[in-house]
Parts: structure tokens; sequence; C-alpha cells
């Protein structure tokens, strides 16, 4: 008993830390959660509601950044909540054992996302620039694609921050700290209104995730204050290592 709460709360700091500094922090946090022996769906709505309270603090870090999109912030807000919604609801009528099945996958997905999302990111803006005109034309087909990408949050929250800056590369946006005010934002809608769905449904594992969340509180804290003295690349490229190892370990087992 004692060296699970350990364990959990040394997950959930790991996961705050890489959070602050890097990203990818479900990384560390989900498969903790999986090794405890939550079942998948479970940890998977445990891991949403962990990472909640990082998506709602930022956003409102963001707030003063988010006043120069004012038009698009009901917009982005209605989408997240829809697709959150959405995405929620298929997981909670997923099948646990298809739902372990799409593990590796949905892990691959994630681990490639965070990969490469810099790149993606980078050609994303190029092309949002290039064709901000057709961007406007596509206002609806731009909705749907968010849309999908709200479903995806809310069936399964890592690398959501990634998609989403890459979708708003594309829609044109191109102050950086407006971009990450509104991804936190259209995280915290999907994450909340999934959240509830899982609450409501008796998803979430709350001895579990009530420690992860201490833990990732204490180490996103700590982040905070040491940022500066932790080098980015060298965290990230642990996180890749692990997000790689991870990903393989569900192959192989699964």
């Amino acid at each position: 008993m004692v060296v699970e709460i350990l364990f959990l709360l040394a997950a959930g700091f790991l996961g705050g830390v890489v959070n602050a500094i890097a990203g990818g922090g479900s990384f560390i946090t989900f498969p903790a959660l999986l090794f405890v022996g939550v079942p998948p769906i479970s940890a998977n709505a445990t891991n949403t509601f962990d990472s909640c309270s990082g998506y709602l603090s930022g956003a409102y870090a963001f707030r003063h950044d988010l006043r120069s999109q004012r038009g698009d912030v009901p917009r982005y807000l209605l989408i997240g909540l829809l697709g959150g919604g959405g995405g929620a609801w298929l997981l909670l009528h997923t099948p646990e054992a298809l739902f372990r099945e799409a593990i590796p996958w949905l892990l691959l997905f994630a681990t490639l996302l965070f990969v490469f999302g810099n790149r993606i990111n980078r050609a994303f803006a190029r092309l949002g620039g290039g064709h901000r005109h057709a961007a406007r034309i596509g206002r609806a087909l731009l909705g749907l694609l968010l849309l999908a990408i709200s479903v995806y949050g809310g069936f399964f929250n890592a690398g959501l921050g990634i998609v989403l800056l890459s979708y708003l590369a594309l829609a044109g946006h191109g102050d950086i700290n407006a971009m990450n005010g509104l991804k936190l934002l259209v995280s915290s809608a999907v994450s909340l209104v999934a959240v509830i769905l899982f609450v409501v449904e008796g998803a979430i594992a709350w001895y579990s995730g009530s420690l992860v969340l201490l833990g990732t509180l204490a180490g996103g804290y700590v982040a905070a204050h040491h940022s500066r003295r932790l080098p980015q690349r060298r965290v990230r490229a642990l996180v890749i290592a692990a997000s790689i190892g991870v990903t393989a370990y569900f192959f192989v087992v699964t």
C-alpha cells in the first residue's frame, strides 16, 4: 500500500515536471495508473481528470493574451465542449477489451505527435499563413476539424495540446502566446465536459487519481520555480525515450 502511494505520487510529480517544461506528462501518469491495476478505460478517464486542473490553471494564466481572441473564443469553446462530450461518450461505450487493444496504437500516435509536433506546427503555420483567404472560405471545414480533434481529446487526452497547436497554426493564428491560451482554453473545455461525464458514470478512480493529482500539482509547482535550471532539450529527450519505451511495452504485453 505504501509502495503504491509513493509510486503514484512520484509518477504524478514527474508528470507535473515534464508537463511544465516540455509536455508529455501523460506518458508517465497514464501507464502508472495501469500498472497499479486501474482498468484501462478508468485509467484514461482518471488521467483526463488529473490533466484538467493543469489546463484550467494554464488557461487562466494566459487570460490577458486571450483578450485579442474574443471573436474566436465562444466558437472554440462550444466546439470543444461538444467534441469533448462526444469523445468521452465514445470512450464510455467502448468495450474494455477493444480499448485495451487500442492503447499501444493510441500511445504510438501520441508519441509521433510529440516527436514531430514542432515540425508539424511549422508546416501548418506556413500553410495557414499562405492561405488565409482559403482558411476563411473553409471556415466550416476548420470547424469540423476542430470538432474531430476535440472528440479525440475527450476519448484519449494524450497529445491533445500538440494537435491543437497545429490546428491553430493551420487556422492562421500567429501569436504564440494567444495560441497557447486558446490551446489551453479548448483543452479545458474538452477535458472538463469529459470529466463531468466520467464522474456521472463512475469511471474515475478517485483514490489513485487523487494521489497522481497531488504529485502533479507539486511537480508543476517545483518546475515553475526551477524551469530555467532544467534543460528543456534533455527533459524532452527523456520524455521521448520514455514514450517510446512505454509504447513498445504495451505493444508487447497487449
